[in-house]
């Protein structure tokens, strides 16, 4: 593609701008690209169409759809014109700058997730309110969203649920922002209690927010807001609300009534409260209706530090995102906290099944969460580092999404020239230990030895070829082998280093070695290779 593009820029002279490249880079040199191949590549980054950032440019797109006869296509200058508002966005996802830079690989991983999940059965609806019971059992989706905004959505992600205890975190959340942590940890605390969510009891320390009990007390301030922050965390996708099941919840909510009047008897109520009122909004916030799509941009809000990835708005303060996690982790999973940090990481779970805020499932095991989303979210932290405490270093075997394909090659290479450029043995030395192929080569098909040869570092050249035995003959572009670099450079004693280290080369390694493989994997000898563990130890 990259070969492509320099020659249509080298023959064009000059670039227009940003929307140019970004066209020829989609385009790979073509003079017009369809519609509907901009879209499928868009996609393929993790932008949706709806996406609210993209706005004008669907809305130029769609324009220019309808104005077309036939296959709808788009020129430069029509590219330019649909692309002009949004060009640093799209700029980002073509060029893979986003958190998740190989979204297709990553999801098509977070499918088969899903898929294995599913298998799990058993488990049974929950019945505490009649409305909850009606929902079929195998409703099953997951959906996610990054920071960036990369969307992705699999199963049942478009059905309404309600979203019950999850809303509490939340309403913790919005508490904290408007009127700050010291306020509210007067009348909440922080430890988990290690008792059921809706148990009849109050302490002097108080309860951490997951309790029913200190719930209540926390959601009177926010009774005219609350819709509103919810939607704009959202940004601005389903929030809705489901009367059935606020009713049913006032009809079947018995435990409810007997913690506001516990309440009510400890005097926990403010002066002037009215606790009918208060326990009425409490069965409206567990009404509160959204989807496994919208509820996967609220997550991101709160991983994106509380500004919305697909907005840009800022809806939460940093502090109330830094203590909402830290409770979700020690709290958030109720009874299952514990187990859940232990072998998950930070998550948030509800008697209507949300785990992680973005995988509803509505069969559930004994503590009341969801059978197929806890094995989902164990299978995603076996797969990827995406546990709070896995050592990146002695966790090579996890995938990290977050990296570039290629990555640890380039880092490789550019480590490795950088060695010989400067002549740095013992670095040359870590670097082969690290099983590291002493001939990789960079943009220019240089090796190792061409640099080492091209510098005069002596050292550096007898420990690639004696050492390493690396291929004396490679070439670059420009057909240079490394003795050719240093008799240009003028390193006499390189010369005849590399000279003597040929002709032994050639009787010894080259028949065998070059009628294989032009870049052989690195040996060494016995004596060499223990004096290096040697000092490996002592570095």
């Amino acid at each position: 593609m990259f070969s492509v593009l320099f020659c249509v820029l080298r023959s064009n002279k000059v670039v227009a701008g940003l929307e140019d490249l970004l066209f020829y880079t989609i385009t790979q040199g073509e003079e017009k690209i369809s519609v509907a191949r901009f879209l499928a590549a868009l996609k393929s980054t993790g932008l949706l169409t709806s996406d609210p950032r993209l706005r004008e440019c669907m809305r130029q797109i769609h324009q220019a759809i309808q104005e077309s006869v036939g296959t709808a296509m788009m020129d430069q200058e029509l590219f330019r014109k649909c692309v002009g508002s949004n060009i640093v966005l799209l700029t980002q996802a073509f060029q893979r700058k986003f958190i998740i830079p190989d979204f297709e690989s990553f999801t098509s991983l977070i499918n088969h997730l899903y898929y294995n999940a599913q298998a799990q059965k058993g488990g049974k609806v929950a019945n505490y309110i009649p409305q909850l019971a009606k929902f079929s059992p195998d409703l099953w989706g997951a959906s996610l969203c990054t920071v960036d905004g990369q969307r992705h959505a699999i199963g049942d992600t478009d059905m309404p649920f309600c979203l019950q205890s999850c809303v509490k975190p939340l309403e913790y959340a919005l508490a904290v922002h408007e009127t700050g942590t010291e306020l509210v940890h007067k009348y909440v605390g922080k430890e988990p209690s290690g008792l059921k969510f809706n148990k009849l009891y109050l302490d002097e320390e108080g309860e951490n927010p997951s309790q029913s009990v200190l719930f209540l007390l926390l959601m009177l301030s926010l009774k005219e807001t609350m819709m509103d922050y919810l939607k704009r965390m959202a940004g601005r996708e389903y929030v809705g609300f489901s009367n059935a099941t606020f009713q049913s919840e006032k009809e079947t909510g018995d435990r409810n009534y007997a913690i506001g009047y516990y309440l009510k008897e400890k005097r926990c109520f403010p002066s002037g409260v009215d606790m009918m009122a208060a326990l009425d909004f409490y069965f409206q916030l567990c009404s509160i209706e959204v989807t496994c799509e919208s509820g996967s941009v609220m997550a991101a809000t709160l991983a994106n530090g509380g500004i919305c990835p697909i907005t840009g708005e800022c809806v939460l303060s940093a502090e109330a995102v830094r203590n909402t996690l830290s409770l979700m982790h020690s709290c958030g999973m109720y009874d299952f906290s514990g187990q859940f940090a232990f072998h998950v990481t930070n998550c948030l779970n509800k008697i209507s099944v949300i785990v992680c805020v973005s995988l509803p499932q509505v069969a559930l095991d004994r503590v009341g969460n969801s059978i197929r989303g806890i094995h989902f979210c164990q299978e995603l932290v076996s797969l990827f580092n995406f546990h709070n405490y896995d050592n990146l270093r002695h966790f090579a075997k996890k995938l990290d999404p977050r990296r570039q394909t290629g990555h640890e090659r380039n880092k490789s290479v550019v480590d490795l020239m950088f060695a010989a450029y400067s002549g740095d043995v013992s670095a040359l030395r870590r670097i082969a230990l690290s099983a590291v192929n002493m001939e990789l080569t960079d943009y220019d098909t240089r090796t190792s030895l061409h640099v080492a040869s091209a510098e005069g570092h002596l050292d550096a050249v007898k420990f690639l070829t004696h050492t390493c035995k690396v291929n004396p003959y490679a070439k670059d572009r420009w057909g240079n082998t490394p003795l050719d670099d240093a008799m240009q450079f003028g390193h006499s004693t390189v010369v005849k280093a590399l000279q003597e280290y040929q002709s032994i080369y050639t009787h010894t390694l080259m028949p065998e070695e070059l009628s294989t493989d032009t870049c052989p994997d690195s040996t060494m000898d016995a004596d060499e290779l223990k004096s290096m563990e040697t000092l490996e130890g002592l570095v």
